[in-house]
């Protein structure tokens, strides 16, 4: 079963292909793609790695994507990209999350990705938020994998590793693919996890309380 993985969460991104047989997936090729250029090279890239491959689009079985958490633009490009290689090809997609991704890549309990302002995607148990550093520390103590500069400062007792790559994504679906657990096209999103306006509001009011009693 030939696959295609896309990722293009992060500053840079990946596109891998990859075989599926006997049981696990054989990874052929991965290129990748420079960050902020996600809409004008992600599908040259992809033509270009089949094309180095001697895959035509006709042999593609199956398309996985990471849908975020991440960059806004770079989610966006990648889910709509592979949802229309899907609807194109009439093969399975599945989505899998970036922070899940990392926690099996790096083998740890959970997983933190910077999201900015201060905030940082937390997973941990097969739960997704959008935490502050204090938030995490009183939520998890256990081993916690990163693989941004920024984001090993705050957690400096973390384990670093590679950011996640769309090979990566591949190995993590093996499970999912086994089983025929495919995502509904129309249904995928990205995976944004943005905190609720009245979240924000409430935490803006308490810094705002806090700052006052300074």
């Amino acid at each position: 079963m030939m696959l295609l993985g896309i990722d293009t969460c992060g500053a840079s991104g990946t596109v891998a292909l990859g075989r599926w047989e006997n049981g696990t997936i054989g990874l052929l090729a991965q290129k990748e793609i420079a960050g902020k250029t996600y809409s004008a090279q992600l599908v040259p890239t992809i033509q270009r790695l089949l094309m180095e491959q001697e895959v035509g689009l006709e042999h593609l079985e199956a398309v996985v994507v990471a849908h975020g958490p991440g960059s806004f633009t770079g989610v966006r490009i990648g889910v709509s990209s592979a949802k229309a290689l899907a609807e194109a090809l009439t093969i399975p997609l599945l989505a899998v999350s970036r922070l899940a991704v990392l926690v099996h890549a790096a083998g740890t309990d959970a997983a933190a990705l910077d999201a900015g302002r201060g905030e940082f995607y937390f997973r941990a148990q097969a739960e997704e938020a959008l935490l502050s550093p204090e938030e995490i520390r009183e939520r998890f103590t256990g081993r916690l994998a990163v693989c941004e500069q920024r984001t090993a400062q705050v957690f400096p007792e973390a384990t670093v590793v590679d950011p996640p790559s769309a090979a990566d994504a591949l190995a993590f679906a093996l499970p999912r693919l086994a089983a025929k657990d495919y995502d509904d096209v129309a249904l995928v999103d990205g995976n944004y996890l943005r905190r609720s306006d009245a979240e924000i509001f409430a935490k803006r009011a308490g810094e705002a309380a806090n700052a006052g009693r300074e």
